[in-house]
């Protein structure tokens, strides 16, 4: 093969290969919430909802973000989510690397492609509210219920 042909076929192969974790991975992912117990009502600070966990959001690989889980009975619990490198994600950056991809490497650290969200599932355990304070006082020590003194 000829070097100038050579030449030109690494240089496409840089072209079509930048960015290797935006294109093998994508810049979203399915994340999922559970509740325990199940059933609660879903809300993230990114503004996705579900009425009734469990629930499963498409998501951006690159942001942060709060879930909060609420359900009639139970305490609201807040939980972050963490994005940060991934495995798959450090692979297509060392594609774009080995390739000599600068303009990939770029585009995957902003485009968050090289990132996966954690906790993914995210499981929400809910407390239940602090029960009823137990009456102190009996009945017997209330009086007879007709609101009539009786002598004794």
């Amino acid at each position: 093969m000829k070097p100038i042909v050579r030449f030109a076929a690494l240089a496409a192969s840089c072209l079509l290969l930048n960015a290797c974790a935006t294109i093998t991975r994508g810049t979203t992912t399915s994340f999922t919430v559970e509740s325990a117990p199940p059933g609660a009502a879903i809300r993230t600070s990114s503004g996705f909802t579900c009425p009734s966990a469990p629930c499963t959001f498409k998501m951006p690989r690159k942001d942060e973000f709060e879930v909060t889980a609420s359900m009639s009975g139970y305490k609201t619990k807040t939980a972050s989510v963490r994005s940060q490198i991934a495995g798959a994600g450090g692979a297509g950056m060392a594609g774009n690397i080995l390739v000599g991809g600068i303009i990939g490497i770029g585009v995957d650290a902003t485009s968050g492609a090289m990132n996966d969200l954690t906790p993914n599932p995210l499981l929400i355990v809910l407390q239940p509210n602090d029960p009823i304070p137990p009456i102190t006082q009996s009945i017997d020590s209330v009086g007879p219920q007709s609101g009539k003194e009786t002598a004794q």
